[in-house]
């Protein structure tokens, strides 16, 4: 019997051209992401051979973006956001309104509508969640003080462009230029969209947070894995198209909340490990079908278009985040890592640019431009996170500013004359005040000794400040910063950063400037260990080795054979 199977080719060719695809991209040390784009291409209409449907692709791709937003919503932590608000929430707002600028200033030249522009320079302003998360875990820096701004950075640009996405239908008819008198005038129409807005909005927050974290530990108490991952992957999808049907919002706003609110449930960490195979592969097929909407043609035929829209990427808003990190007063290091972590485009552009296509206000030329940006900045972004070290040793060589917009007159570099100096001998330095630090530091306070804290997160330093606990803003791997925490007097040097990559020179320094200096250091490699003993660096603790020791002391403690415990 005949039958259609239009489905079944659309999505055995894509996940097939994708895994092929993204297996010569991790072979040629690039990001598998751009092997699923040019999987796209490849079985796009675009280049010759067989063509997969593009309409069911689009669906598809429809599927991929909820899920894409369902893992943001549950990965979103508004206590990390507010730990590095200082920097990242004024920093991405002024980064996207200079990326957004720069790309209506060049859309301007090309004679392109205002509402084209804003939409491109919009798709140019946000860069990829998936690449940076994957940049930032390749190279041990996710826990980084400077892997957090960089994140908390995204997390802003990724809220911007869940409102943008929410903005930009009612506004879409304004913006063409045919807002007066074809129905009702742009205040009535933003009233609605703000209304529909916050009634899904507090559904969620009041119905949402309370219904589904209960309705998935029931399911949860039934033992069943399928039904588990089934009841997640329902409420992305359910809660998604409920909120479009209901209250008229987008399908990404719908799946961001439904992330949200099962961020609330005990079980969400289980939720994004069940619901994250479904995830991928939705994911691979969202940047499949984007893909298939390129066409290379557009490489040949508009070259310096191509370009510019490049360096706008890769140059124009990084170099704007840096100049904005150095002048929050941030290490070099932070600054070169925020630009790096920003010198792409992804998932969230191509949203918007497929919206402002739907919409009537972008046309297909620019959304191939943008495309375009986002295949070579993304196949582009290791080079440049390699950059970062040989730039940050020319940049302190050769730019005096660098070093003067760091320390100079920055009041969080050095301790206040108010500290008792009486506490600045016989201290703890304590380097990082993370979720290891704070603990150190509050059985360092009960027990009456006196610390200080470096640590590179102003924000931090400026509420440690206040609450009378003496700390020094900076990396404790540069000299300075470990002369101002009284390193030459200091009984101890604790490293509770989970930065492993510097603690060798930061204990190099304390020992020449203090040789009689006793160091603990922290770490999750058992190699870094390994070699930590060997260079004799003090006392070194594992993290698991340790949780491993006290919950062994735990039990024979229960059993009544503590003594046997080996230590």
């Amino acid at each position: 019997m005949p039958h259609n199977i239009t489905l079944i080719t659309t999505i055995a060719a894509a996940l097939g051209f994708g895994l092929v695809f993204g297996m010569v991209a991790v072979r040629l040390k690039l990001p598998a992401l751009v092997g699923y784009l040019a999987a796209g291409i490849a079985i796009g209409p675009a280049t010759p051979g067989f063509v997969a449907d593009v309409e069911l692709a689009a669906q598809l791709a429809e599927i991929g973006v909820m899920l894409l937003m369902f893992g943001v919503g549950l990965h979103f932590s508004l206590k990390d956001l507010l730990e590095v608000k200082g920097i990242a929430l004024p920093g991405a707002m002024i980064q996207i309104i200079v990326a957004t600028g720069l790309g209506m200033g060049l859309s301007q030249l090309w004679g392109w509508p205002i509402g084209a522009g804003l939409v491109f320079g919009l798709a140019l302003s946000v860069a990829s969640t998936v690449v940076l998360l994957r940049a930032l875990e390749g190279r041990g820096l996710l826990e980084s003080v400077n892997g957090r701004i960089a994140v908390g950075w995204l997390v802003v640009e990724d809220l911007v462009t869940v409102l943008v996405l929410v903005l930009l239908p009612p506004l879409a008819e304004w913006l063409k230029g045919e807002g007066a008198g074809h129905g009702a005038p742009l205040w009535q129409t933003l009233a609605i969209t703000f209304g529909q807005v916050a009634a899904f909005i507090g559904f969620m927050l009041v119905v949402g947070r309370r219904l589904f974290p209960w309705m998935l530990w029931q399911v949860a108490r039934t033992g069943s894995r399928e039904l588990f991952t089934l009841c997640v992957i329902a409420a992305a999808v359910g809660i998604a198209y409920g909120s479009s049907e209901l209250f008229g919002v987008s399908f990404a706003l719908g799946a961001f909340f439904a992330g949200m609110v099962m961020r609330e449930s005990e079980l969400s960490h289980r939720a994004a490990e069940e619901s994250l195979p479904l995830r991928d592969a939705f994911s691979v097929l969202f940047f499949v079908s984007v893909g298939m909407l390129f066409d290379p043609a557009v490489l040949v035929q508009m070259p310096m278009q191509v370009l510019a829209v490049v360096a706008i990427v890769i140059f124009g808003k990084s170099l704007a985040a840096f100049l904005l990190v150095i002048i929050l007063r941030y290490p070099v290091n932070t600054a070169l890592t925020v630009s790096a972590s920003l010198a792409q485009i992804g998932e969230f552009s191509f949203i918007l640019a497929a919206l402002g296509v739907s919409l009537g206000l972008l046309s297909t030329e620019g959304q191939s431009l943008i495309l375009a940006g986002a295949i070579i900045s993304i196949a582009a972004n290791p080079l440049i996170f390699k950059a970062i070290d040989p730039l940050q040793a020319w940049l302190r060589a050769r730019s005096p500013l660098a070093g003067k917009f760091e320390r100079g007159t920055d009041p969080l570099s050095e301790l206040p004359f108010t500290v008792d100096q009486s506490k600045l001998t016989g201290q703890i330095v304590l380097v990082g005040y993370g979720r290891v630090g704070r603990r150190i530091a509050a059985a360092l306070a009960q027990c009456g000794v006196d610390y200080v804290v470096v640590e590179q997160n102003r924000d931090i330093v400026e509420h440690l400040r206040k609450e009378g606990v003496p700390a020094v803003a900076g990396n404790a791997a540069e000299p300075a910063v470990l002369i101002q925490a009284h390193i030459a007097r200091a009984r101890m040097l604790v490293i509770a950063t989970p930065e492993t990559f510097q603690v060798r020179k930061m204990i190099e320094i304390a020992r020449a400037l203090n040789p009689s200096i006793e160091n603990v250091v922290r770490t999750h490699s058992e190699e870094e260990a390994r070699l930590l003993n060997k260079e004799s660096a003090g006392k070194v603790f594992i993290g698991e080795h340790e949780l491993a020791l006290n919950m062994t002391r735990h039990v024979l403690t229960t059993l009544g054979r503590e003594s046997q415990v080996d230590s």
